[in-house]
């Protein structure tokens, strides 16, 4: 055994051990610290007034900019959770130092603008993302079990969490930063609530960092009680009930700790779906005054708080997870809560200003509060069209061959799609089946030609009935649509692995093509042949030229939100940059396309990867607002 091998190994059986467990009051704690009615920074009462926003949902550019408007609103505190599988896409792959997770910067950022942060890293920190921000290639450790009394799981969480720490230790309060408190998990007790698992990981980040930390669970029933970690503090969302609740779970505790509303709703998140319908916050008053009511009884009774989500940005990319109920998989926008104070592109909206007014009546000296920043137009674009030029069979980097298909986690593959093809060698009638369930939406095709869709989006799919001859190709295409963010997080696992059947036949040989969908293909030549009803997808491209910028202008200026129409699902880069999904079905039917994406003066791309291409071209086009629509699924099952 090597000596870090050995010495990761010791470290691994104290945390399993408790042995590194510290105790219940300590004098590093001084610089933030709390007693049963109150916390205190630096000996003098300090009451959070938190919001939530999560740096990696937000352009590296635009931090500052964010930063300042909840510091306007009488925000003295940021929540931020803080995504694994950003951080170690790869095992052992940091990518801390790259700007959208360079949480290093945002900390900065938020000191020198005298706000305070609180940090969410996880594990899991559900948060409608992938998995819940764990990264894939957990799932390909042997052994492992997330979010268990696991020592596959804790060896692992015990690196990424040492790794955190070199780089933001040194900013906690007790040190002379503004990183004032870190949370364990995340409603770990509506899981399972695993007190084996909870000691040792507060051990572990007890070991790390030198602020209080603490919990959050959900007020419903007794999940405070289960999800209480001795020298922790308990807070719990939901409100008033909320509080009430904690306060009968820990009653008990020798020292429970003041009452701190951990996820304090302001807004809500969406998922796609026919019936999945967008309202604006400030169309709902019965809504806004129960948030401005929470907010009231917290403050007027000096308690603590965490808006979520004060900005909810966006989950660029494939990130967003789904919510899995039974064997449905229902995936989150990209638009992580558009109805949050500051939108989706950083502009204040009405609720914002009907929270600040609220907050600014508890804040015994508002002078250091600046004024709300001036919103900035939005930029309008011209419509464009998206050409296409190229198959998804033209793009395929990765090819293996197996007997029977394999899941993408076990190829080494995170998120996009992968497709599997099987060359018939004998005459085949009856129903496809593919593994134990569609993971999540399987495109079937033969020679080419979609012949069905079994999509998990819907309780029961659509069964696809096949009559294969000798030499036909069989290809199945699936999906990834987000793992899930919550609930089934034991099972992660995209794609197809075992048994293919059609009717009383097993399909045994193929070959298996993966498709990341980090970054659109560079083809030379264009598209061969006309855009015909049920080709496989194919990739869309086309041009537009943005204005420039005067010196000293901010990118901001450029903001938009890009509109796709003619297709009907699928995957927009801007300049090689995944920007997220589109789904006819809505709610959401436009992508925003920050300004520092874009290449002001000069001329920029969009690629298109259309799932079901049937128009000769889309058409693009940049608009100053959220286009929210919702459309029938031609795929739904009868």
């Amino acid at each position: 055994m090597h000596l870090l091998q050995a010495v990761l190994a010791a470290t691994a059986s104290a945390v399993l051990s408790g042995a590194t467990s510290p105790p219940a009051t300590s004098p590093s704690l001084a610089a933030f610290s709390y007693n049963r009615t109150g916390f205190f920074l630096h000996g003098k009462p300090f009451v959070i007034i938190g919001g939530q926003m999560d740096p990696q949902r937000i352009p590296y550019d635009f931090w500052p900019q964010r930063i300042v408007a909840a510091k306007a609103m009488g925000i003295n505190t940021i929540f931020s959770h803080v995504f694994w599988n950003e951080m170690e896409p790869e095992k052992g792959k940091w990518k801390g130092k790259e700007p959208a997770n360079n949480v290093n910067d945002f900390v900065s950022i938020a000191k020198k603008e005298g706000m305070y942060v609180v940090l969410r890293p996880g594990p899991y920190v559900g948060a409608e993302r992938d998995w819940g921000g764990l990264p894939y290639w957990l799932s390909r450790i042997h052994g492992l079990k997330v979010r268990r009394y696991n020592e596959p799981f804790l060896h692992a969480t015990k690196k990424y969490f040492a790794r955190l720490a070199r780089d933001l230790a040194r900013f906690q309060v007790t040190r002379g930063g503004n990183i004032i408190m870190v949370q364990l998990e995340n409603g770990d007790s509506s899981y399972r609530g695993d007190m084996q698992y909870k000691q040792a990981l507060r051990n572990i980040t007890a070991s790390l960092f030198d602020v209080p930390l603490y919990t959050a669970d959900s007020g419903e029933s007794l999940q405070p009680e289960d999800g209480k970690i001795p020298h922790a503090l308990s807070a719990a969302y939901d409100g008033p009930q909320g509080a009430r609740v904690r306060d009968e779970a820990i009653a008990d505790t020798p020292s429970p700790g003041p009452l701190l509303d951990g996820d304090a709703y302001i807004s809500k998140p969406l998922q796609y779906g026919s019936a999945a319908h967008h309202h604006e916050t400030q169309d709902e008053p019965g809504l806004v005054k129960s948030y401005l009511g929470n907010v009231h009884k917290a403050l007027s009774a000096n308690k603590s708080l965490n808006l979520y989500m004060l900005h909810g940005g966006t989950n660029f990319g494939l990130s967003a997870g789904s919510l899995s109920t039974g064997n449905r998989t229902m995936p989150w926008t990209n638009s992580h809560y558009a109805g949050s104070p500051l939108d989706e592109a950083g502009r204040t909206t009405p609720l914002y200003h009907l929270l600040r007014s609220e907050i600014l009546k508890h804040v015994p000296d508002a002078s250091g509060i600046p004024d709300p920043p001036e919103n900035e137009p939005l930029m309008a674009t011209e419509a464009f069209h998206l050409k296409p030029y190229g198959s998804i069979l033209d793009t395929v980097a990765h090819t293996k061959t197996r007997q029977t298909p394999e899941y993408m986690e076990n190829l080494k593959q995170s998120q996009g799609l992968i497709l599997y093809e099987h060359r018939v060698q004998k005459p085949a009638r009856g129903t496809l089946r593919a593994g134990d369930r569609p993971r999540d939406r399987i495109i079937v095709y033969v020679n080419n030609r979609r012949k069905g869709t079994i999509d998990s989006f819907y309780t029961r799919p659509a069964a696809v009935d096949l009559s294969l001859n000798k030499g036909d190709l069989l290809q199945l295409l699936v999906e990834n649509a987000g793992r899930a963010s919550s609930s089934r997080v034991d099972d992660p696992f995209k794609g197809i692995n075992g048994t293919v059947t059609v009717g009383d036949s097993v399909v045994v040989g193929w070959k298996i093509r993966q498709v990341p969908c980090k970054e659109p293909p560079l083809l030379k030549s264009p598209l061969v042949g006309s855009i015909q009803k049920g080709i496989m997808p194919v990739y869309y491209s086309g041009r537009f030229k943005v204005p420039g910028l005067g010196e000293g202008e901010p990118f901001s200026l450029r903001d938009t939100y890009l509109t796709i129409r003619g297709g009907t699902r699928g995957i927009v880069w801007i300049n090689g940059f995944n920007l997220g999904r589109y789904w006819i079905v809505g709610p959401q039917q436009s992508l925003f396309l920050p300004g520092a994406l874009l290449k002001p003066g000069r001329v920029n791309r969009v690629t298109v990867l259309e799932m079901k291409p049937w128009n000769v071209s889309l058409v693009a086009r940049g608009e100053t607002a959220m286009r929210w629509e919702n459309h029938p699924d031609r795929d739904a099952p009868p």
